[in-house]
């Protein structure tokens, strides 16, 4: 099983030190029961040192017990918590596109519910170690009273466990059901809070998110889950009335066939009701290790990026550079389910160090891919980008990007303020950008972190525009940053705070569809079907009139 094999390869040290407890654990079981068929019912002695001895060896049966439990829990937590944070900085080295192409609905059900269940199976893991080790050490030791009983109790033990492995598998199979059902799920849920609006004014939608989508995805969930309890309950309690029957087997064999005498079909007994309560955790806690093995699947399934621990702080590229050359770049996104495709390129274009430059054109037309493409986050399927004479490759990529800060139409509002490099942020430039966007009354900041009220959509842009200008760096991309903002402080976004990015010195990147400001670009360019144009003389002038056609 794949978590077994991770922690061995992982705790190596740590997992044979929990097996040898596990070992000693079982033997100290053993020896109780050998300890009571010797010298409390074979050989009863009338001495008084019996019951401090039997006390003796049960003390330091459940401290050896407790100690590899307790060992085995701590090891499974830690390795919880260093997967969990191995999975997190996975998503935070993917690309992009990649993430686009999961959704949030899978990644944030495998932060919870698959890190949960491989959660729960660590918590039961101990159980199930218990429960085989001690079977085999009593069965070293039955096999030393009776082989012959033992081999027929075997027998027995064995029908028990190839019937509950062949209830164990269904329930492995309604538990990848119910896996796949939950990505659904975290689909609708986030369909329902989003679209939230919407759903709330048409209640004919909101009828059919629920019946046809939710519900739907609700019920098969459930079918799944009752179908995986069943069989699980069926797999415990099929173990548990197998093993009581044992008892009986194991007389019948003894008194009325002749197989051992009554002392030791005693022992057996005794025996085999000592492991019918960790025979029974065991496959209680199978079914969370099966629950654990679906979890390892499905983020397999994901094809993230492999770990790494280093975050590329250092990258840097040249803080002087003066030119980001397109080279023949093309773009392509896989066709889908129609056999439709869309590809961006190939782009010949450059932007100049201190520039002011507009990207243009209708929806649809591939301005914010060219924008993915331009800020490094989407890696070209030909072509080649050039920062100077530099070539933006897997060795360059991470550096490259360290020029750019942007604010995306889908942006996040980030509450904790990062200066240049991760130094501490000044906040005298806050407090006057926060003024000059005119959000000052609205927003505080308090140990690097904003407090602010409610605050608009074109609001909380002013802000996230704040954030980016905070961090310093030589390159502002700006996707239909304007659109939403109030026509009075869209005409001071324009005609006052570009210019005054471009007398700081910062090449300003910005997609934009108002044309009656296109003026304030040192160049416009034009993406049209996947191409880009520069317009120049008689093209620039006339290209609000073409924005407006396209639009």
């Amino acid at each position: 099983m794949q978590l077994l094999a991770i922690v061995f390869r992982h705790f190596r040290l740590a997992f044979s030190a929990i097996l040898l407890l596990n070992l000693i654990s079982a033997a100290l079981g053993v020896a109780v029961i050998a300890f009571i068929n010797t010298r409390l019912i074979d050989h009863p002695e009338p001495s008084l040192w019996l019951l401090p001895q039997f006390l003796l060896l049960i003390l330091v049966l459940m401290a050896v017990t407790l100690a590899s439990q307790w060992t085995l829990t701590r090891l499974g937590h830690h390795f919880v918590y260093d997967f969990r944070g191995q999975l997190v900085k996975r998503i935070l080295d993917t690309s992009v596109l990649q993430l686009d192409r999961l959704g949030s609905p899978k990644l944030i059900a495998s932060l919870s519910s698959d890190i949960r269940a491989i959660t729960l199976a660590f918590v039961r893991l101990p159980e199930l170690f218990q429960g085989v080790i001690l079977t085999l050490a009593a069965s070293a030791y039955l096999f030393y009273l009776s082989p012959r009983l033992l081999l027929a109790a075997a027998g027995w033990i064995a029908l028990t466990i190839i019937a509950g492995s062949w209830l164990v598998a269904r329930v492995y199979r309604h538990l990848e059901a119910v896996r796949h059902s939950e990505d659904r799920l975290f689909q609708d849920f986030e369909t329902l809070v989003l679209g939230r609006k919407e759903l709330r004014l048409n209640r004919h939608r909101a009828h059919r998110h629920y019946t046809d989508d939710y519900d739907s995805n609700a019920r098969d969930y459930r079918h799944h889950v009752i179908r995986a309890d069943t069989f699980h309950l069926s797999a415990i309690n099929w173990s548990n009335i197998m093993m009581l029957a044992a008892i009986g087997w194991v007389f019948f064999l003894a008194n009325s066939l002749g197989w051992a005498n009554t002392t030791v079909a005693a022992t057996f007994s005794l025996t085999l009701l000592y492991l019918r309560t960790p025979l029974l955790q065991a496959v209680g806690a199978f079914p969370t290790l099966l629950s654990a093995q679906v979890a390892f699947n499905k983020i397999d399934s994901l094809t993230l990026a492999e770990h790494r621990a280093s975050f590329d702080l250092d990258a840097r590229s040249n803080p002087d550079w003066q030119r980001i050359e397109f080279d023949q770049v093309r773009f392509d996104y896989p066709a889908d389910d129609s056999g439709r495709s869309f590809s961006v390129g190939p782009l010949n274009l450059h932007i100049e160090r201190g520039e002011t430059l507009f990207i243009i054109g209708g929806n649809g037309s591939g301005k914010s891919t060219l924008a993915m493409l331009i800020t490094g986050l989407y890696q070209p399927d030909a072509g080649t980008i050039r920062l100077d004479d530099v070539v933006i490759d897997d060795n360059h990529r991470a550096a490259y990007r360290h020029c750019f800060a942007s604010v995306f139409t889908d942006f996040h509002l980030f509450s904790r303020v990062t200066g240049k490099d991760d130094a501490e942020a000044d906040e005298a430039r806050i407090d006057e950008w926060l003024r000059r966007l005119e959000i000052d009354h609205k927003v505080t900041l308090h140990n690097h972190r904003f407090d602010h009220l409610k605050l608009s959509q074109g609001q909380k842009k002013r802000l996230a525009l704040m954030l980016a200008l905070a961090e310093q760096r030589s390159v502002l991309l700006l996707d239909e940053w304007a659109a939403d903002q109030d026509p009075q402080f869209r005409r001071t976004f324009y005609r006052d705070i570009l210019p005054q990015l471009k007398r700081a010195g910062i090449t300003v990147i910005a997609i934009s569809h108002d044309n009656q400001y296109f003026d304030q670009a040192d160049r416009l360019i034009r993406m049209q079907h996947g191409q880009a144009e520069e317009l120049t003389g008689r093209q620039r002038d006339d290209a609000h009139q073409d924005v407006i056609r396209e639009l």
